[in-house]
């Protein structure tokens, strides 16, 4: 199957399938194909099998099959094209049916689009077997793996992160005291963001920090981190990164903001703990070069404490942790909306990216902007650029004209969108195609004013005091203007109860949503 499936052969899968089972005859155009076509039913599979049908059926040598092994694999039509006649004469002068071997010789041609040889397929086949029982059996070490190998390619690492998630393997953030250079897995089966995929932190400040963490164990505190880390090493912007990236949330306790605002001495707090630790480094060393000795404990130098300020916003916070990690970690901006999104549109922003299956269909996507471009054409007419981002890709929108005045008002960086819109030719070529934006509203007002129920599937085997207690809890949280209607199913006795309130309405919150997934609660919006 490694083999068929490529462009060359993959067009016989179906009839591959039907004599392997037995629902299609095996036939062979010629009786003597049958020597090197039994093993894959009839079917060519296999670049090798090419050259020693040639050899056969036409009398080629070694050398000329090996040419046409070459031309094969590297879609050399011309090369095709010479040695067809030299093939066709061999043909004759085996006495076989020239028209029957034109036949064959065709289906060579489709087969050379792209084919495999047997010991590509083997080793690939092979391969193959194995990093899938790797997944199989140590998914959160493979994932780990194929993370770290993908560490610079943004969007093979968000891949692969959505991946995780649907393997039901966390990937968790960054941390000081457990990250290792690259991803890492832990013993309950989590994945680790490593430090080095923090931008700003060389490998050279992540290893001292690693170093130091297995000389004296892990970092008690904040103040323990700082008294004890080498900053020269580990200097302030790399600190600065650090903290955006949450590596050290678990040892300060408190909003990462407040590392960045200042003090009464109106100095940044970063900068007095850094002055701080230096500070502590230094008496330390001297301490050590004493006749006497010395207790650091007994110290003097006054720890810096944290200054209170405003927070910063939940978007805020994830634009800042994606500027250090390039994806968002902690979670997503569209994550309110994840719910509405599942429901409400029909495609992902990133299927936009080929047009071609798209053509005359009509699209709902949702996203938020990234990127917006306020321009002039040649001839002094304004339009306008922007890229809507969704949780697995972005495509970038073009506004002229009428289109361009009328949904000006929505292009601002971090707006969340929902656009309608269409997939048409473009008015003086046809064959080129373009989207075509027919209505655009916020994602907020599209979910208040399209969501009127929300209707929660629980299977009766699903359902404990636990369960509802918490579900309670959750709806309680934040009250809504959406109809709650609930459906217990029994599958066992092919039975339900459907059951609503006119008095308890809701809001959708991701703390719904990731306590439906984990209790198996199925969710629809209506």
């Amino acid at each position: 199957m490694n083999a068929l499936y490529r462009p060359g052969p993959m067009e016989k899968i179906p009839n591959f399938i039907n004599r392997k089972h037995g629902f299609e005859e095996v036939v062979y155009e010629i009786a003597d194909m049958e020597e090197y076509l039994s093993d894959t039913y009839g079917i060519t599979v296999y670049q090798e099998q090419v050259m020693l049908l040639s050899q056969k059926l036409a009398g080629f040598t070694g050398g000329q099959a090996d040419t046409l092994r070459k031309a094969m694999g590297k879609k050399q039509k011309s090369v095709l094209d010479k040695l067809k006649p030299q093939f066709i004469e061999g043909i004759k002068e085996k006495g076989h049916d020239v028209a029957v071997c034109n036949k064959i010789w065709g289906e060579w041609e489709e087969f050379a689009k792209y084919a495999f040889n047997k010991s590509h397929a083997t080793c690939y086949a092979y391969i193959s077997y194995q990093t899938a029982y790797l997944k199989a059996h140590y998914p959160s070490e493979f994932m780990a793996a194929l993370l770290s190998r993908n560490l610079s390619d943004i969007k093979k690492l968000s891949f692969f992160m959505d991946e995780c998630k649907r393997m039901g393997t966390p990937v968790l953030g960054a941390d000081v005291n457990e990250s290792q250079l690259k991803f890492s897995a832990d013993k309950k089966g989590n994945i680790r963001l490593g430090l080095a995929a923090i931008k700003g932190v060389g490998e050279a400040a992540v290893y001292s920090l690693i170093a130091e963490r297995e000389r004296g164990g892990k970092f008690v505190d904040l103040y323990d981190f700082i008294e004890r880390i080498n900053l020269q090493s580990l200097n302030k912007k790399n600190l600065e990164n650090l903290i955006i990236a949450g590596a050290l949330d678990n040892l300060s306790k408190f909003h990462r903001c407040r590392f960045f605002a200042n003090t009464d001495n109106n100095t940044m707090f970063l900068e007095l703990l850094v002055k701080y630790g230096n500070r502590m480094q230094s008496e330390k060393n001297n301490l050590q070069q004493s006749l006497f000795g010395g207790d650091l404990a007994t110290s003097n130098i006054p720890r810096p404490e944290a200054p209170i300020c405003e927070e910063w916003t939940k978007l805020e916070m994830l634009n800042k942790e994606k500027e250090v990690t390039g994806i968002y970690l902690t979670s997503h901006p569209l994550d309110d909306y994840a719910l509405f999104i599942n429901n409400f549109c029909n495609m992902p922003v990133a299927e936009l990216d080929e047009l071609t299956h798209l053509k005359n269909r009509d699209f709902i996507i949702a996203g938020m902007v990234t990127d917006v471009q306020h321009l002039v054409t040649k001839s002094n007419k304004a339009f306008g650029r922007f890229t809507l981002e969704d949780y697995n890709g972005s495509y970038q929108f073009a506004l002229f004209g009428k289109d361009y005045e009328n949904l000006r008002k929505y292009l601002h960086k971090d707006y969340f969108l929902m656009i309608r819109g269409k997939v048409v030719s473009r008015m003086y070529n046809e064959d080129e195609l373009e989207t075509r934006i027919t209505s655009v509203m916020q994602l907020s007002e599209a979910q208040e004013t399209m969501v009127k129920e929300i209707l929660l599937t629980m299977p009766l085997e699903e359902i404990t005091k636990e369960s509802i207690d918490g579900l309670d809890k959750v709806l309680s949280c934040k009250k809504g203007k959406i109809v709650l209607r609930v459906r217990v199913v029994d599958k066992d006795g092919n039975v339900s109860l459907s059951m609503y309130s006119k008095s308890k309405k809701i809001n959708i919150t991701p703390e719904l949503i990731e306590f439906c997934d984990e209790n198996n609660f199925r969710y629809t919006l209506m």
